[in-house]
């Protein structure tokens, strides 16, 4: 697996993750430097290359100079996301764009989330492109492969959590304190939380959206939602 661009080999670095190699181009200077620092104090092997040998490594990506080569990304078991008492957990329904998930993780991993739970199939997976849009998060935040998010959502409700679906028609997230252990399920860009998941759902919870468009970006209606969830644990 590649990771590519300068904060996420950085963030990378942070890691216990096994890094076989970097590659950083020739003459690059700025923060290549402290991965290069990084990288020989932690005995990793470096070495340099012409741009051409970068862009043949990561083609139709802007790798900033500087290329990881790592095992391939490691996910979670759930119950390894579960457990603490306001935990909070983040569940994808269907996301298929790889920006949109990349961005998902990392707003899930800034807020504090324990966890992001994915399907095994109809959805994107964490690959070099979602790892490099998280600026390195994807490190940080642990994710785990699920058979379906329906059978996530019953796992998660026998363990105590409230389950809220975010999608155009529910209640107001306003009106809702998100105390105790949270999961909030985010969907597709073009599906949104499919029927059958929302019924599963303890509540669907809404954004007032006051524009002529009628929707969110899943990323950015996530980042609203899980803040409101700090807002709450932090007693405002």
């Amino acid at each position: 697996m590649k990771t590519y661009g300068r904060n996420a080999v950085l963030e990378l670095l942070k890691t216990d993750k096994t890094i076989e190699k970097i590659l950083i181009e020739k003459g690059a200077q700025g923060t290549l430097g402290k991965i290069f620092a990084e990288a020989r104090q932690k005995n990793i092997r470096v070495q340099f290359a012409e741009k051409a040998a970068l862009d043949r490594a990561c083609p139709e990506v802007r790798h900033q100079g500087v290329v990881a080569f790592t095992t391939d990304f490691r996910y979670s078991a759930m119950h390894d996301l579960t457990g603490a008492e306001n935990s909070l957990i983040v569940l994808c329904d269907g996301i298929e764009d790889v920006h949109n998930l990349g961005s998902i993780l990392r707003v899930a991993e800034c807020a504090g989330a324990d966890g992001v739970v994915i399907p095994n199939s109809k959805g994107a997976s964490v690959t070099e492109a979602v790892v490099r849009i998280s600026a390195g998060a994807a490190e940080h935040i642990k994710v785990a492969k699920v058979s379906s998010v329906n059978y996530a959502i019953d796992e998660l409700k026998k363990l105590g959590y409230w389950v809220y679906a975010l999608e155009a028609g529910g209640e107001s997230i306003y009106d809702h304190k998100l105390t105790g252990k949270v999961a909030l399920v985010v969907g597709g860009e073009d599906s949104g939380v499919k029927r059958l998941t929302k019924e599963k759902c303890d509540l669907t919870l809404s954004l007032p959206l006051f524009g002529k468009v009628n929707s969110l970006n899943a990323s950015v209606a996530l980042g609203i939602a899980v803040y409101e969830v700090v807002r709450a644990r932090l007693g405002k």
